[in-house]
């Protein structure tokens, strides 16, 4: 990828539908002048990749929008989540600051120095948080234009065991997290979420991870967007850390798609 290529693509879906589904942290791609800038090099750098980049969650995205009956949209980020992390807050109100992992990260998962002291956020944060930020707001207000409303599904994954980073990890970690908003949420959509994927090994509520991406133009402020994370649990679909995908890649896909489904109609 060069400079000049977008971080991010939006791969449209049928125009009948409102479903988003969101994938921000799939990317292992860190260009070379934001890799300058990152502490641990080479095979340490690549260790942090493999812990932090939740794999295979465009392909499963991918497949899902595949079987879905109307085909989603989908927007996915190209790059890895230690160039920008898009789903962050970009200011104080961001929680996992207290751990260096704002919208720029400057500790690893293990909490040790990802960027020198005094690192400076804010070309990364107009080169690749801002356009990101602004293209995902111009996708949403497509949907809600056409459908007359906007339904993001935030795909990621986890780990089996917690990270050092976490704020959270002491709660239960479920195969299938769903992660709600009290404002974007709406009950009938976790039921939707809970009915699609109860053949996948067992669910929970915001438990080891809760809330739900919205650009901040529609965030607490406009009720057609609604909004769900699926976070899922890496030893259900892959092997740990940074392995292939296996088996269960399929069947969460499929778990996906009946979810899109549901939404849609």
């Amino acid at each position: 990828m060069t400079s000049a290529e977008p971080s991010f693509e939006l791969v449209p879906g049928a125009g009948e539908s409102p479903v988003i589904l969101h994938v921000p942290h799939s990317a292992r791609e860190t260009p070379v002048e934001v890799r300058a800038g990152i502490v641990p090099k080479g095979a340490a750098l690549e260790r942090e990749l493999d812990h932090i980049v939740d794999a295979h969650t465009a392909e499963l995205a991918a497949q899902a929008a595949g079987a879905s009956r109307v085909a989603p949209w989908r927007f996915v980020n190209r790059l890895s989540r230690l160039v920008v992390d898009p789903e962050r807050f970009p200011d104080e109100r961001e929680e996992m600051l207290a751990v260096g992992m704002g919208a720029v990260y400057t500790r690893t998962t293990r909490r040790a120095p990802l960027r020198p002291e005094g690192f400076d956020p804010e070309p990364l944060i107009a080169r690749y948080f801002r356009p990101y930020a602004r293209a995902m707001t111009d996708a949403v207000a497509g949907r809600l234009a056409a459908t007359g409303r906007a339904v993001i599904v935030d795909v990621h994954s986890y780990p089996t065991a917690p990270l050092p980073y976490e704020l959270h990890g002491d709660g239960p970690r479920p195969p299938v997290c769903l992660g709600t908003d009290a404002f974007h949420t709406p009950p009938e959509l976790v039921e939707a979420a809970q009915e699609a994927f109860a053949g996948c090994g067992g669910i929970g509520l915001d438990s080891p991870f809760s809330g739900t991406y919205v650009p901040l133009e529609f965030y607490g402020r406009d009720p057609r967007v609604s909004a769900l994370m699926v976070e899922i649990r890496r030893d259900t679909y892959m092997s740990e850390p940074g392995g292939p995908a296996g088996p269960g890649l399929r069947i969460l896909a499929s778990a996906l798609a009946a979810l899109v489904d549901a939404v849609t109609r």
